[in-house]
């Protein structure tokens, strides 16, 4: 195996924070909970996590809470070929190995070096002013903001690549040139880039109809411009097409304290007294996959943005679903959000 499976395990009461630094430091898809005599008690999956979230739990809460305590095992020392007949029969990436009921291995379903090709069309918003932004965008286009060494658009495309997408779209309109001469053709990082022009802004949903008709006919993925993230869009491609979504919208986890004690009643007599309780919501993160029906619904050179498209489509139940998102990401609006980018991308190491 190439990789070192106890670099994975983890311990029941440990938080969900830890089963993700796992998850995506050791690229092994899962992190096994086990006791002190390295019994497994259960894995941890992206995917449990995130209905984790789903469901108002935070990152904080114990592994145990997420965790699948009966997934699908093997024993230790079953051929390879036999163990990608079960994982791929099964729909796994990883599998744990036992060993008279002791954790001794897990095997993968793709090593971290074989990165699968998405044909999957990549839709880029980077048309907007950035008014917000101002001096800084008077004379550079939002998305070409230099986060430490890199234009935000240029890590945001390299995020994509390292998961293996190779045709991307790019919708311009404020200073076009600077990003069509920066990033050409996209041969330079070995992927296809062409671009659509707003001759007037069309929304985040508008610039949709302009898109040419010989794009591949696969779930499209668009995604604003201005956002930093190292969110695996490979996941949420397969998110959607296992759900058979007409939409999928990442979300991502929003809590508000209100700084007061809120007061409940009825009449003028109190039922319950809450003392500065915190609120919490999934807001939308900017990134969107669109399927066909959607697609096609938008018409050439018409303004529409995508939470009015997709508000068309949730009132008549037609299979939009949210994604949660709990890898890094910032969507830089204001000149905070761009300092911020700034240093957690020299400290983290974006």
């Amino acid at each position: 195996m190439s990789y070192d499976w106890k670099n994975v395990l983890i311990k029941p009461d440990d938080p969900i924070r830890n089963a993700l630094g796992l998850i995506e430091k050791e690229s092994l898809k899962i992190a096994m909970v086990v006791d002190d005599k390295l019994n497994l008690l259960g894995i941890v999956a992206d995917g449990d996590i995130r209905r984790g979230l789903l469901n108002s739990l935070s990152i904080e809460s114990p592994v145990a809470e997420v965790m699948n305590t009966r997934p699908l095992t093997a024993e230790y020392g079953t051929s390879r070929n036999e163990l990608l007949r079960i994982m791929e029969k099964e729909q796994l990436m990883a599998i744990p190995l036992l060993k008279n009921g002791i954790v001794a291995g897990v095997e993968t379903l793709q090593h971290s070096a074989d990165i699968p090709i998405y044909h999957n069309p990549v839709f880029l918003m980077a048309g907007g002013f950035g008014t917000r932004l101002r001096p800084l965008t008077d004379n550079c286009p939002k998305p070409m903001l230099k986060v430490t060494d890199k234009p935000i658009l240029e890590i945001l495309i390299n995020n994509f690549i390292k998961a293996g997408f190779i045709n991307f779209y790019i919708s311009t309109h404020y200073l076009p040139h600077m990003i069509s001469d920066y990033f050409g053709d996209g041969s330079n990082w070995n992927v296809n880039i062409q671009y659509v022009h707003e001759k007037e802004p069309l929304g985040t949903g508008g610039a949709l109809g302009l898109l040419p008709n010989n794009m591949p006919d696969l779930p499209l993925i668009l995604v604003n411009g201005d956002i930093v993230t190292d969110v695996d869009f490979a996941r949420v491609i397969h998110f959607h097409n296992k759900n058979n979504a007409e939409a999928t919208i990442c979300v991502r986890d929003y809590e508000y304290q209100i700084p007061y004690g809120v007061i409940n009643g009825e009449g003028n007599k109190i039922t319950d007294m809450e003392e500065k309780p915190v609120q919490q919501f999934f807001v939308n993160a900017g990134m969107y996959v669109i399927g066909k029906n959607i697609l096609k619904s938008v018409s050439k050179n018409t303004y529409i943005d995508m939470p009015t498209l997709l508000e068309n489509f949730i009132n008549v139940d037609k299979g939009v679903m949210m994604f949660p998102v709990h890898e890094y990401w910032i969507d830089i609006g204001r000149l905070q959000d761009y300092k911020r980018a700034q240093s957690d991308r020299e400290n983290l190491d974006l």
